[in-house]
């Protein structure tokens, strides 16, 4: 028997397949590693982002929270402002300091002493003079309302003129600083430093500062609203002299409504009073379109038909025959105290003829 030879396995393969295999479970190992590392890195983020979005939430609610408490107490402040009248407590405080002067000054005077004397002790010499002076300008203003001269009503207009003047201290300061910046950069200005270290500037020429033989406020350019203010003041003066030489003459641009001077304040009151509500309806009357109800219209019709004696059943029939709204250009053209004129017995007939007309 021949013995059969058995083929040996070779050992390359199986080691290179192992080695294979361990490297592919190196590979997914790391692989997974790198995943949870991925998936815990997105995991950290977007809880991070979403730790960030709950604060600022937490910020705009605290944020919103405060702004709806300061505009809850601006609005208590306000209403407390708008129902307090501040003429009510100025008059209060006013009657409260007369009351307590008065209180004061009986007290002293029942004690025997001097008021005034007494009342000096709370004031300084300064402050009484101060007052001396304030209440002697107060005399004399009260003193020099009435006409003197025209010099005299010049010289008071000027100074009401100088008191209702607004100065703008900082367009003035503005343009100084550029007039001393000019006047440096061409020479006419040197700026010396002292031994203080203080800046002060040095006219070399006398040209730069103001004297009584300078000219140089005819360079001045007003800007475009100092302009419109002295044009609205030279218009309101302007004004003011025209109405007070229409007073004195005597002439009005409006209707004249009255017989007399006594007529006339009387319906200056009651304008002032009722014109406002009455305003629509003499518009109305003056364009002659208004539309009257029937009670003011059989009034009106009344007054129209005041001087002849069948005025009752004329305007009763008359009044009858009209609509809800009359115009009043209608009823002063054609109405009954036209017709009376030519007959004052057919009355019955006219309105007749009147509602047939009206039908027609």
């Amino acid at each position: 028997m021949s013995s059969v030879e058995a083929e040996p396995v070779p050992k390359t393969d199986i080691t290179e397949t192992s080695k294979e295999d361990a490297k592919g479970s190196k590979r997914s190992k790391s692989s997974e590693d790198s995943e949870q590392l991925q998936a815990s890195s997105s995991n950290d983020g977007a809880s991070s982002k979403a730790q960030d979005r709950l604060e600022r939430f937490k910020a705009l609610k605290a944020r919103a929270k405060s702004a709806t408490d300061s505009n809850l107490k601006e609005t208590v402040a306000e209403s407390q402002r708008l129902a307090t009248d501040p003429a009510l407590l100025s008059n209060l405080s006013r009657k409260h300091a007369f009351a307590s002067h008065n209180l004061l000054k009986a007290d002293t005077e029942e004690a025997g002493e001097d008021f005034e004397r007494k009342r000096a002790w709370d004031w300084t010499i300064e402050e009484s003079e101060r007052w001396d002076r304030r209440m002697e300008k107060k005399q004399r203003h009260r003193d020099d309302v009435a006409f003197q001269d025209y010099r005299q009503d010049a010289r008071k207009v000027y100074k009401r003129q100088l008191r209702e003047m607004q100065t703008d201290l900082d367009t003035y300061e503005k343009e100084k600083i550029a007039a001393v910046e000019r006047a440096a950069a061409s020479g006419g200005l040197e700026i010396v430093e002292t031994d203080d270290g203080e800046l002060v500037a040095v006219d070399r020429n006398g040209t730069f500062y103001s004297t009584a033989d300078s000219t140089d406020f005819t360079e001045n350019k007003p800007d475009r609203a100092a302009v419109d203010r002295l044009v609205s003041d030279l218009r309101k003066a302007e004004e003011v002299r025209l109405k007070k030489r229409r007073d004195r003459r005597g002439e009005e641009d409006a209707d004249v409504t009255y017989i007399n001077e006594k007529n006339k304040q009387f319906n200056q009151k009651l304008a002032r009073f009722y014109d406002k509500y009455t305003k629509e309806i003499r518009d109305s009357f003056e364009r002659g379109t208004a539309l009257l109800s029937p009670s003011l219209g059989r009034q009106i019709l009344n007054l129209l038909c005041s001087d002849h004696p069948t005025r009752g059943p004329v305007c009763d029939s008359f009044h009858d025959c009209l609509c809800d709204n009359i115009c009043l250009e209608w009823l002063f053209c054609h109405g009954p105290h036209k017709r009376l004129k030519a007959s004052s017995k057919n009355s019955v007939n006219f309105c007749t003829d009147h509602s047939t007309q009206r039908d027609g």
